[in-house]
C-alpha cells in the first residue's frame, strides 16, 4: 500500500466516525423535540379538562364593584372530618351569609367566595375545612366577616345574563391564571417543533452539500 492509500483510508474512517456521531446527535435531538411536543400536548389536555373548562363554563364573566350590606352567621352546617384510616367524625361550621349591592345595577345579591364554594354550599359565602374544634372554624369565619365589613366596597364578578342570583368575590381561574398555565406548554411545543425543524434543515443542507461536491468532482 502506498502512503496516499493509507491516508485516504484514515480519512474515510474518520469521516465515518463523524457521520455516526452526527447521526446519533441528530437522533437524540429529534427524540428531545418529540418528547417536548408530547409533554406539551399532555399538559394542554390536562389543563383543558380542568382550568380552561372551568373558566369557559363559568357564567360570572363581568366585573363590577360591590358594596357590603349585611354580613352575618345565619346557621351551623354539619360536616365530617377524617380522624384516621377509614375513620370519619362529625362536626359543624358556621354559615356566613353576605349580601351586597352591585354598583353597576343597584341590585342586591348574595356573595360567594368563588365557583367552588358555590358548588359546595350556595347559601354560605365560604366553606372552611371541616375541623374537630368548632371554635377554630368560627374564628376563621368571624375574621372573614370583619374583613368584608371593613372594606365595604371591592371588585366582584356577576352574571351578565342574570341567570344566577349571586355574585363572586373571586373567580377560581381568571384570565391571568389561564394565560400563565398555557404559556409554558406553548413554549415547550414551539421549542420542540423548532428543534426538529433545525435538525431536518441541517440534514437537508448536508445532503445538498454532498450533491454539490459530487457534481464538482
Amino acid at each position: 500500500r502506498t502512503i496516499y492509500q493509507k491516508i485516504r483510508e484514515y480519512d474515510l474512517l474518520d469521516k465515518r466516525k463523524r457521520v455516526t456521531a452526527l447521526k446519533a446527535g441528530e437522533d437524540r435531538a429529534i427524540l428531545l423535540g418529540l418528547t417536548m411536543i408530547v409533554f406539551s400536548v399532555m399538559m394542554y389536555f390536562l389543563l383543558g379538562i380542568t382550568m380552561v373548562r372551568s373558566y369557559t363554563d363559568s357564567v360570572w364573566t363581568d366585573e363590577s364593584n360591590c358594596t357590603v350590606l349585611n354580613s352575618s352567621i345565619v346557621s351551623e352546617i354539619n360536616c365530617t372530618y377524617s380522624c384516621g384510616s377509614d375513620c370519619w367524625k362529625g362536626s359543624k361550621y358556621p354559615c356566613l351569609q353576605v349580601f351586597v349591592s352591585l354598583n353597576s345595577s343597584g341590585k342586591i345579591f348574595r356573595l360567594s367566595h368563588n365557583e367552588e364554594t358555590h358548588g359546595l354550599n350556595p347559601e354560605c359565602f365560604y366553606v372552611p375545612k371541616c375541623r374537630k374544634d368548632y371554635t377554630v372554624a368560627r374564628t376563621i369565619i368571624m375574621n372573614i366577616s370583619e374583613r368584608l365589613k371593613s372594606h365595604q366596597q371591592f371588585p366582584c364578578y356577576y352574571d351578565p345574563g342574570e341567570r344566577q342570583d349571586m355574585v363572586l368575590l373571586t373567580r377560581l381561574y381568571g384570565q391571568g391564571a389561564i394565560f400563565h398555565s398555557l404559556f409554558w406548554p406553548s413554549c415547550m411545543l414551539v421549542g420542540g417543533t423548532l428543534i426538529i425543524a433545525m435538525v431536518k434543515l441541517t440534514q437537508y443542507l448536508s445532503i445538498l452539500c454532498e450533491q454539490i461536491n459530487k457534481i464538482k468532482r
